[in-house]
């Protein structure tokens, strides 16, 4: 099961240009150089994610925290195991939503369907 196929595109052209040099750019993304681990970005999912739009809400239009972590996912290079990990996971929606939302900018359009095919039915929020 080891590497997840990708489309094979440069990591700063996955997500809208403006977006990209705004998570470059934002001290929340360079606190999470701190993170070293798969398993230490799902706990900051889980303790800080309430929202997967890109942007932050209100007046400040930064890029959200949802959108930082699933760069710091692009810059990991995710196993075909961990996105099972992601997908799967019990005990936060915006796990999974950022499991499938890494799927969507990175990876290999021929094999979305087969990630994606067995939560078509899901009912999860």
């Amino acid at each position: 099961m080891g590497d997840l196929q990708t489309s094979g595109k440069p990591i700063d052209s996955l997500l809208e240009k403006v977006l990209c040099m705004n998570i470059l750019s934002s001290d929340y993304f360079r606190d999470l150089l701190r993170l070293k681990t798969y398993h230490e970005v799902v706990d900051e999912i889980y303790n800080q994610v309430d929202h997967v739009e890109p942007w932050m809400t209100g007046n400040c239009r930064g890029p959200s925290t949802a959108f930082c972590l699933l760069y710091k996912f692009f810059t990991m290079k995710l196993t075909a195991k961990q996105m099972h990990g992601l997908l799967k996971h019990p005990d936060s929606p915006y796990i999974r939503a950022i499991g499938f939302l890494y799927l969507r900018y990175a990876g290999d359009p021929k094999q979305l369907w087969s990630w994606f095919e067995p939560y078509i039915t899901d009912d999860e929020m």
